[in-house]
């Protein structure tokens, strides 16, 4: 427990009753009111985030572009100022090195959100693929913290209760500006396929405008239990459940996200050569039949009893109200509409192949 980091407001969360525990490498809220309220609160009206554990960093020089697309499986050529692009780092095998936001504050200059349990791996990978490129790499981990305010009143929150003009931002877009003195970054993200916006700031920034928040009684207090039912109900994967190293984006489903006709870049060979001879695994959706819950490693199993895959993220949907989990399986059992079970306590219930999304995202068009 020693060894854990402590976000910028983790006083706040204790004092407010938050059920703590490590994640990341951090000790971070789990759920205060509860995750089932938290949950709707982000579905029906807006709910606050500490994601202050996330990882940052700028990397600017003469061959800023060329290096970040040298790493990123996403294609930043021609992309506007104020852009944000989702996409992976990859290894050379095709596995995932994290998944990350690339967001483009100028030529040459680029600002990623890393995930918090891959920082020290991530700024390794990063450094070390650097060799031979004119760049700047500057970590920015320790210097910032971050809020996520999400829901459908998110954007009146963030207006009217914390002073942030965001009216004028469009989906996965940004802007820089000064509030009360201080830089602030501002975009048009989230995890929670729901409208809702993420503000970077320096640590005093980000405790003074949680407490704004609390005071103003407009935005739930929201801890990760929640993050997490949220984004697995849209699909949204969680690194170190739908992707890994050993997880390929194809097989993850996100090969929107990998722009195999751009200039080369690591784990393009191994995708090529995966998209061409078809990838052995799918990750699908799982309706079960029964109220039983799936969870994380569960073995998938046909009808004849035979493991072909293992559940990534399973719950009791909570805006779906059915049992449901994403899992990786193998291709020939990854059709919709495929009758497959789940072994649970070494009982085996009867599910159905499904989409991946189980509720309809509502970001702003």
């Amino acid at each position: 427990m020693n060894d854990l980091k402590n976000t910028c407001l983790h006083d706040r969360h204790v004092a407010l009753g938050a059920q703590m525990s490590p994640f990341g490498g951090f000790d971070m809220p789990i759920q205060y009111s509860g995750i089932v309220e938290e949950h709707n609160a982000v579905r029906n009206a807006c709910g606050v985030f500490d994601v202050s554990h996330m990882g940052e960093v700028n990397i600017s020089g003469p061959d800023a572009e060329k290096y970040v697309n040298h790493i990123f499986t996403n294609d930043l050529r021609g992309i506007p100022a104020g852009k944000i692009l989702y996409g992976m780092m990859l290894n050379p095998e095709g596995g995932v090195v994290d998944d990350l936001l690339v967001y483009k504050r100028g030529e040459n200059n680029f600002f990623l959100v890393i995930n918090a349990s891959n920082i020290d791996k991530d700024m390794a990978w990063i450094e070390k693929n650097a060799a031979g490129y004119d760049v700047e790499i500057d970590p920015l981990s320790d210097e910032l913290g971050q809020l996520a305010v999400q829901g459908p009143g998110s954007e009146e929150v963030m207006e009217q209760v914390l002073g942030i003009t965001c009216s004028d931002l469009e989906f996965y877009t940004f802007k820089e500006e000064e509030l009360d003195g201080v830089h602030i970054l501002v975009s048009r993200t989230g995890y929670t396929g729901e409208d809702g916006f993420e503000i970077y700031a320096e640590p005093e920034a980000i405790v003074r405008m949680w407490d704004i928040l609390m005071e103003s009684g407009r935005a739930l207090p929201c801890g990760l239990g929640c993050r997490d039912t949220l984004r697995f109900e849209v699909g949204l994967p969680l690194y170190g459940d739908e992707l890994s190293d050993t997880i390929t984006p194809l097989e993850a489903g996100l090969g929107i996200f990998v722009k195999l006709d751009k200039p080369e870049f690591i784990g393009r060979e191994a995708l090529e050569k995966q998209k061409a001879e078809g990838a052995p695994r799918k990750l699908v959706g799982l309706e079960l039949h029964d109220r039983a819950i799936p969870r994380h490693g569960y073995e998938v199993v046909n009808g004849e009893g035979e493991v072909v895959g293992h559940v990534t993220t399973g719950y009791r949907g909570i805006s779906v109200d059915k049992s449901i989990a994403a899992a990786l399986v193998d291709t020939p059992w990854s059709a919709k509409g495929t009758e497959l079970k789940v072994r649970i306590r070494r009982k085996e219930f009867p599910a159905t192949v499904t989409a991946k999304k189980f509720y309809k995202k509502s970001y702003k068009k």
